[in-house]
């Protein structure tokens, strides 16, 4: 069914950023197993891979949501602010993950 009202449309893009987000979290994964090796095999004072990936994560969350706000206030008390905040949440977060999923080869 296409979407033909605006919560159809608002609810379409929450969808997709929830794809995107579940992407990311097995990219996120990966990335951190890739990591994780790597400390492994590090003298415990040169470890740190995992850790600075969690960080990175943590910020670029932040980061993520501050900007998408930003954007979505452009269209604040409209009824299509929503769908502007989920589609650019899905629109970040797939670039995040197309960069974690690299991270992992």
């Amino acid at each position: 069914m296409a979407a033909t009202t605006q919560l159809d449309l608002n609810t379409c893009a929450a969808q997709d950023f929830a794809a995107q987000d579940a992407n990311l979290n097995e990219a996120y994964a990966s990335a951190k197993d890739i990591l994780q090796g790597i400390d492994a095999d590090l003298d415990p004072a040169d470890q740190g891979a995992a850790k600075a990936l969690l960080e990175a994560q943590r910020a670029w969350i932040t980061y993520r949501d501050a900007g998408c706000m930003a954007e979505a206030y452009l269209y604040e008390g409209g009824s299509i602010q929503p769908m502007i905040y989920s589609a650019c949440r899905a629109r970040v977060t797939a670039a995040r993950a197309q960069d974690l999923w690299k991270l992992s080869e």
